[in-house]
């Protein structure tokens, strides 16, 4: 490695497309910079997959070793929120964070949790990130539920639905009001500005017409009203067939950008082939948790099949804590049990989520001017005890483990004196209290 240049030789790439033996992925800066089939010395050597990322997490918002109540996901004082953003209530300390980063899990799309019939922000951030400064990938819309959860908190503060016809009613409510106040706003806009296009009009008119429309409407309003131009998507929690019908039903309603998250209880591919012809990727799982309530009654991970026999676009989650966001790669063997091919199985949790999330252009494939977030792995990483020998960050590297057990992970005495001596090419030797800072912020090394 020289000159911030980082050559990683792969003994397979899964690309995020398709499987590919004896590459070479070549990194400059932040960004990949050619991946050829041309032999030449690697600074690292493994097998080569995309960093993952999380489309549907609570990471940081529900914290591990905390107790339950402590949990950030859902406010309880109002079931219409769209300013509230799940990075407030983040803590980075969260060691869920440490875990998800050791295993590739790169990236998390953080909602709040589906109590509320609009939740919150859904907001794209780096697992890797020290704190929030720096965290942000994009703002990438809204999270909104049907179905139980938002019936079953009926006791928390504001005009609750103890019905799911009753939480149909008010989101089609709250979304008409803006959009017709919008609309009356901007018709007294343009008679304003049909008045000011006559002789005399005062020269300021314009700005004070132009300020009127920006009043008409709070900021919330504002906010959701990116869902109308098509700015924002709304991510909307449901499991149930009926659910997901209804929801296809408000975006022809509203013309607005959608995602169906979960979708665990529908088990006939006709349904996800109605949601594919009107343009709504499913956002399905999390694959292996507990079905705690009525509505999943249905759920079975061998709907994995009617999923994929369909037209629907899909990635999966975690949807952490449920699924720890480290265990997302282990639900991978649901879709590989079906029939899935290993090549798509990684391209799933990489290059699909990435689409959906609209961060395709710049993560999930291993291409020239992607970002280079990329996982070395030991072996194939569908083997049982596979685990990254390095893990790379746009560019540096915040794991490396080549060469050490996998237990070194949290120095102690005994590790920080075998480390001394498995590193290569180092000649001074490293202190526990650097290691042990490594070990926090990743390998220290930047390239």
């Amino acid at each position: 490695m020289e000159n911030n240049r980082l050559v990683v030789r792969a003994d397979q790439l899964y690309d995020g497309r398709s499987v590919h033996t004896d590459m070479t992925v070549v990194v400059e800066g932040r960004h990949i910079v050619d991946v050829t089939d041309r032999p030449c010395p690697g600074d690292i050597r493994g097998i080569v997959t995309p960093a993952f990322i999380d489309p549907h997490s609570h990471i940081g918002m529900e914290r591990q070793g905390e107790p339950v109540l402590e949990t950030e996901t859902d406010e309880h004082s109002t079931p219409f929120a769209p300013l509230h953003n799940p990075l407030d209530s983040i803590y980075f300390d969260d060691r869920a964070f440490a875990d998800a980063v050791d295993f590739g899990v790169l990236y998390s799309c953080v909602v709040p949790g589906s109590g509320n019939i609009i939740g919150g922000k859904a907001v794209i951030i780096k697992n890797f990130a020290e704190n929030r400064s720096d965290a942000v990938v994009s703002d990438y819309g809204f999270k909104a539920a049907l179905g139980f959860n938002p019936r079953n908190a009926v006791r928390w503060k504001g005009t609750r639905p103890s019905t799911r016809m009753g939480a149909a009613a008010l989101l089609r409510e709250y979304l008409s009001d803006i959009f017709r106040k919008e609309e009356q706003a901007r018709i007294q806009k343009e008679k304003a500005l049909y008045e000011l296009s006559k002789p005399d009009s005062p020269k300021k008119g314009t700005v004070w017409a132009q300020r009127e429309y920006d009043l008409a409407l709070s900021d919330a309003e504002w906010e959701v009203f990116r869902l109308f131009n098509g700015d924002k998507i709304l991510k909307v929690h449901l499991h149930k067939a009926d659910d997901a019908l209804f929801l296809l039903d408000l975006k022809k309603q509203f013309n607005i950008r959608v995602t169906a998250e979960h979708a665990l209880d529908i088990y006939d591919s006709s349904i996800f082939n109605a949601l594919a012809d009107h343009g709504i990727p499913v956002v399905y799982g999390p694959l292996g948790a507990s079905d705690a309530k009525v509505e999943l009654k249905n759920a079975s991970w061998r709907h994995t099949a009617k999923l994929m026999a369909s037209q629907a676009t899909f990635g999966l989650m975690s949807d952490h804590p449920v699924i720890l966001a480290h265990h997302l790669r282990d639900t991978l063997k649901y879709f590989l049990i079906q029939g899935m091919t290993p090549a798509d199985a990684i391209g799933l949790i990489t290059r699909k989520n990435a689409e959906i999330l609209g961060i395709g252009h710049c993560l999930g494939t291993v291409a020239p001017g992607r970002l280079a977030s990329l996982i070395v792995w030991d072996k194939d990483p569908f083997h049982l005890s596979a685990h990254p020998l390095a893990v790379l960050a746009e560019g540096r590297i915040i794991r490396d483990r080549r060469g050490l057990p996998f237990e070194m992970n949290i120095p102690n005495e005994e590790t920080a004196a075998a480390m001394n001596e498995i590193r290569q090419g180092k000649t001074e030797k490293v202190s526990l209290e650097q290691l042990r800072k490594e070990a926090k912020n990743g390998s220290g090394k930047e390239q």
